[in-house]
């Protein structure tokens, strides 16, 4: 039985703590929230205690870190959980720097930690199927890939000013997805941004919609396009073209039905929320992660050098845009 201390009882944690609870490998042990009313209700939800983050990382009896907190306080968890000889699961990003990012990894190293790092969409039913499909060779050699992510709405210009940027923050999961279906690093990255959305977030520094060109040393081509607007639901697409045809992933609608009459056909609409969209991959995600603490691997995908390959392509698409020229990473 693999004891899990939860750090985090927001809506991500509350997503990890009940597959936890239906896992018959793990149980939850502790929960730890700056709110600790949150904390508390999770606690009496699944019958684990509350504690704050020093006890669990330090308790004897976790065996594993569930790390969900705000973006600023993941590295500091990863390298204390790490250093008191947990197993790790991390929401991504691990840091909005870089180089905090070696530091924390060099630290994760040194201690032969496990480190799986949360990007939940290689676990999406739909995607893991192309991938599958695109390493089995259906489609040749790969020549492009395309992804596509767009939010219903955007977020409160707030909320922009500690997240990042969209680069970092939202397009992140797309530059990681990139990675995993092209198998190839990519070396040089040009960006273009805009605030057509909300004002607002472009006087916070920021843009709500962008597009990135990437490409390998092979020549190989990605293209990812972001919007904080998508007025017809959440907007989760790629395909990938390649020399024998080409592979595409749609996006998932609340039912199949459809209407046809004289009118035309009309269906429902896509979904409308992440949790709701990635429920299942949030789950595959952290099933895979338990599986790996059982069985004693150590790198577990994606792995903390994935988060260091997103982040640092998310900086170099954060400096194109700033500066208007592609760059070298």
């Amino acid at each position: 039985m693999i004891k899990f201390g939860v750090i985090g009882a927001g809506r991500i944690g509350k997503v990890h703590a009940a597959t936890i609870a239906a896992n018959p490998k793990a149980k939850l042990a502790y929960i730890a929230d700056a709110v600790p009313a949150a904390a508390e209700a999770l606690a009496k939800q699944y019958g684990a205690k509350v504690a704050t983050v020093d006890e669990i990382v330090k308790a004897n009896d976790v065996d594993a870190v569930l790390i969900g907190s705000p973006t600023g306080f993941h590295a500091e968890q990863i390298q204390a959980a790490s250093n008191n000889g947990k197993a790790i699961m991390c929401e991504k990003p691990v840091s909005l720097d870089v180089a905090n990012i070696h530091e924390t990894l060099k630290v994760v190293e040194k201690n032969k930690s496990t480190l799986m790092i949360g990007f939940n969409r290689r676990f999406d039913p739909n995607f893991a199927e192309l991938e599958r499909r695109l390493r089995a060779g259906i489609v040749g050699d790969i020549e492009i890939v395309t992804v596509i992510s767009r939010d219903p709405n955007p977020p409160p210009p707030s909320y922009v000013k500690g997240s990042g940027g969209l680069f970092r923050d939202m397009m992140i999961h797309d530059f990681d997805m990139a990675r995993f279906l092209m198998g190839e690093e990519f070396v040089v990255v040009q960006a273009l941004g805009s605030s057509l959305v909300d004002k607002g977030i472009g006087e916070a520094g920021d843009v709500d919609t962008a597009a990135v060109q990437m490409q390998t040393t092979s020549g190989r081509i990605a293209v990812i396009t972001n919007s904080r607007r998508a007025t017809y639901g959440y907007d989760q697409r790629m395909e990938v073209h390649g020399s024998k045809g080409m592979l595409t992933a749609a996006n998932v609608h609340n039912t199949t039905v459809q209407l046809h009459n004289g009118e035309g056909t009309q269906g429902d609409p896509v979904q409308n929320f992440f949790l709701e969209r990635y429920g299942q991959a949030y789950t595959n995600e952290l099933n895979t992660f338990i599986n790996a603490v059982e069985t004693g691997d150590r790198n577990p995908k994606p792995s903390g050098f994935d988060g260091l390959q997103a982040g640092i392509l998310a900086d170099a698409a954060t400096l194109s845009w700033q500066t208007g020229k592609p760059v070298k990473v």
